[in-house]
């Protein structure tokens, strides 16, 4: 590729990931970017040896780090030092990288669970620190709010440019479809699934099933990580939502539609339910002129059609 002006070069951490694979995706489809990745079997994060190596080698323009440790309710809750070391470890050794590569910028990817317990609705970003953590994810969120910090120290000390980007619930392809350890939406889809094969006459979903929820595709933050790269913005933390709430109720039963399940949903009130409500104030980033596309319908039959042709 001959470089221009606008030619970029662009590293993808966590590249096979959900996240990390969309981005490269639609990256890829234009020239004017050159997308380098780097997943677990070719970068090992955990070694800052190799992560000085990675950003020497590489120089980028831009850094985008979907590399972490992620998983839903139950994981976070029951593997809580693996989930606080993992992405703490990450995190340090690509913000001391980072140190000696002033020209590169930073795409840092966070979670809406940085924000407290009770925030106001919607959450905006001065919600950051200013009350206690919700108890099922705290480790996780401890560990993305460090970084957010280490972020910030060095672009105070040695003047680096770091975006934090925080979205909310996501789902799409490549996502994690385990019925232990995966996010609601791939969890329920995976269950679910299995569900109408067998032909289960019941089908259970954890907790009261009234938590309003607010999902995001998972190509509508790989576009809104494009836009921060096309745009010359002010770097800071940004929420990415998409304004849009749902119940876990409402949003079972359009999955039931699409996946053809027919059997009774059953609710188990026992298990927790985790924060009540978590919708993100987006308005910040919207109003710089990104907008989220994909609805939800749409999103969850994309979601399943990829989890078909992939798992089944």
């Amino acid at each position: 590729m001959t470089p221009n002006k606008s030619y970029k070069k662009i590293l993808v951490l966590g590249s096979r990931g959900m996240v990390g694979s969309s981005v490269v995706r639609i990256l890829s489809n234009f020239e004017k970017f050159d997308v380098i990745t780097s997943n677990r079997k070719t970068t090992d994060l955990f070694s800052l040896k190799e992560t000085q190596k990675l950003f020497n080698d590489t120089k980028p323009d831009y850094i985008v780090n979907a590399a972490a440790k992620v998983g839903g309710i139950l994981a976070n809750d029951t593997k809580r030092t693996e989930f606080i070391l993992s992405n703490l470890k990450i995190n340090m050794n690509i913000i001391e990288s980072l140190i000696e590569h002033k020209n590169s910028k930073l795409i840092n990817l966070g979670s809406s669970c940085i924000y407290p317990l009770g925030a106001p609705i919607p959450i905006s970003e001065s919600s950051l620190m200013s009350g206690a953590l919700e108890p099922t994810n705290s480790p996780y969120a401890m560990a993305k709010l460090t970084a957010i910090e280490m972020g910030d120290a060095i672009s105070k000390e040695y003047g680096h440019k770091i975006f934090n980007l925080m979205p909310t619930n996501l789902y799409g392809p490549n996502d994690n479809f385990s019925p232990e350890e995966s996010h609601v939406i791939p969890g329920l889809i995976f269950r679910m699934h299995h569900a109408k094969i067998n032909n289960e006459k019941e089908f259970l979903v954890w907790g009261t099933g009234s938590p309003l929820r607010e999902f995001l595709f998972v190509d509508d933050l790989a576009n809104a990580i494009k836009f921060f790269i096309e745009n010359d913005t002010k770097e800071g933390l940004y929420n990415i939502g998409s304004n849009e709430e749902i119940t876990i109720k409402d949003l079972v039963s359009l999955l039931k539609n699409i996946v053809g399940y027919e059997g009774k949903i059953i609710y188990d009130s026992t298990k927790p339910d985790g924060n009540p409500r978590k919708l993100l104030d987006s308005s910040k980033i919207q109003n710089l002129g990104w907008k989220p596309k994909i609805k939800l319908p749409n999103g969850l039959k994309i979601t399943y059609e990829w989890y078909l042709k992939n798992f089944i």
